[in-house]
Formats: structure tokens, sequence, C-alpha cells
């Protein structure tokens, strides 16, 4: 059974089986598959750019569920959802230069937002609860 995000922090020794660590990694490995086909001349620019931000989103959560406090835990996610905003831009960028077809466009966006949403989702539960962190 994957957790929702009310089963959060009882699962935190496990980021993997969060459904929101998932889609974020999922997001990631698209995001190299897509940026493999970009010019060379892009290698040390918006693919980095790309790459960079999308594993910081899946990185980030998987970092959130070995904090100590519920206070890190939100500085965490709040990360991870900078970087899946800075993801969707990068990828609006590259669908506007040229570098991302319309489907992996489509599909990456919809990653993103997918993410943008479960990880608001999941703060919003976190700040309502008063329950400690599992260590």
């Amino acid at each position: 059974m994957i957790p929702s995000a009310r089963g959060y922090r009882r699962c935190v020794n496990d980021f993997r089986r969060l459904v929101v660590w998932q889609r974020a990694h999922e997001a990631a490995l698209e995001t190299y598959r897509a940026t493999r086909a970009f010019p060379s001349d892009e290698r040390f620019g918006l693919t980095t750019q790309l790459r960079r931000a999308a594993v910081s989103v899946a990185a980030n959560i998987a970092e959130s569920c070995g904090r100590a406090t519920a206070r890190d835990e939100g500085r965490f996610l709040q990360i991870a959802l900078g970087s899946a905003r800075e993801l969707e831009y990068h990828l609006l960028l590259a669908r506007d230069l040229g570098l991302l077809d319309a489907e992996a466009h489509t599909l990456l966006h919809g990653l993103s937002v997918e993410t943008q949403k479960m990880l608001a989702a999941l703060l919003r539960r976190a700040s309502r609860s008063p329950s400690p962190a599992i260590g």
C-alpha cells in the first residue's frame, strides 16, 4: 500500500513508498531521457538546469524523510516544491526554444504539475498535523 499525505510521517524510513516521490523520480528519469537529444551546445546550459531541477525535487523529498523535526521536513518539502516550479519554467523555455517536442513537454509538464499539487497538499496537511516526527 502506498502511503498518502496522511501517512507521510509514518513512512519516513522508506521515501520510495511515497507517491509524490515516485512521480518526482519519474519526472527526473523522463527529463534525462528527453534532454539526451538536446544539442551539445546546451550541455552546460538548459540541459544541466533541467536535470538539476528535476533531480532536486526527488532528492529533497527523500531528504525530508530523514529529518528529525516537522519543521525540517517542511523546509525540504518547500525546497522540493520550489524546484518543481523551476522545472516547470525550464520545460516551458525548452519547448519555446524548440528543444523539447510537444509530446515530451506534455508528459514532463504533467508530472511536474502533479508533483507540485501533491507537495502543496502534503505541506498543508503537515502544517495542520501536531504529530511528532519519527526518526
